[in-house]
């Protein structure tokens, strides 16, 4: 075979190459097209745990303080002390267990700290929201947030302060929905947890859930009136009263909460 034959057969093989060899892409080359986030992976037994454990002390089915015993646990779950262990390990970084040398494990009070920088964070995220929202409101918008409103006073008379939390909850993650701001509502979701469990308690109070719809209808009509000031005026005052609550509440449940560390002025 001739050479000027042996180097068209080699350009020959060369454009025969399967098409998915030809793409390959370099191990180091950045990705394209549409994102490849890992989805999450299989749910241990630890997590099971942590989960139930973690949705029980935010609603306060587990009052602060409540004894948190590992044999009862494994037996309750069915499960070995190691996943146990596992779950009350995580629950005590978040500030939710409390692990006593020689006397045990108990629900975690509220820590004031985290309470105040939870609320302060909040405000600045949610009043940044409304502020977005009152500028860009469309009809459609105010119906929809009319509408969580509608659902808040449905369940305002039921006495169900586990519906009427969900139902604050919605209007908020509304709110954030409209803005196109899902994102940062996950974040304020994660963030609160101390706060939903102090809200828990606050909710209770005489009036109190009246004079919620009253502030989330005050932010509504604000939207719908395109003023931006008044909106988050609403929200901050909205906000703000559950920090001046904490003063009169830290006082009638003292033994659910702790003064962890001083609080920035």
């Amino acid at each position: 075979m001739t050479l000027t034959k042996r180097n068209q057969l080699s350009m020959a093989n060369a454009n025969s190459t399967p098409p998915e060899k030809a793409r390959r892409r370099a191990p180091s080359q950045s990705p394209r097209g549409p994102a490849r986030f890992a989805k999450s992976g299989a749910q241990t037994t630890a997590d099971g745990i942590y989960e139930k454990l973690h949705a029980a002390i935010a609603s306060m089915e587990l009052r602060p303080g409540t004894p948190m015993s590992e044999t009862r646990l494994t037996e309750e779950f069915g499960v070995s002390r190691t996943p146990v262990r596992e779950a009350l390990q995580r629950l005590a970084k978040e500030k939710l267990v409390e692990i006593v040398p020689k006397s045990g494990t108990f629900v975690g009070r509220i820590p004031l700290s985290t309470l105040f920088e939870a609320t302060f964070a909040r405000s600045a995220l949610e009043c940044a929201i409304v502020r977005h929202v009152a500028e860009r409101a469309t009809p459609d918008h105010v119906e929809t947030l009319r509408a969580a409103l509608d659902v808040q006073r449905d369940v305002a008379s039921s006495g169900d302060y586990e519906k009427i939390h969900v139902a604050d909850e919605a209007f908020h993650a509304a709110l954030a929905n409209v803005a196109n701001f899902e994102g940062i509502w996950e974040m304020v979701r994660t963030m609160k947890v101390q706060v939903d469990r102090y809200r828990k308690l606050t909710l209770q109070q005489s009036g109190r859930v009246t004079l919620l719809i009253k502030e989330h209808t005050e932010v509504v009509d604000a939207i719908e009136a395109r003023d931006p000031e008044r909106a988050v005026a609403a929200m901050a005052e909205h906000l703000g009263r559950l920090k001046l609550d904490i003063e009169v509440f830290g006082a009638t449940w003292k033994d659910y909460f702790i003064h962890d560390r001083e609080i920035g002025g």
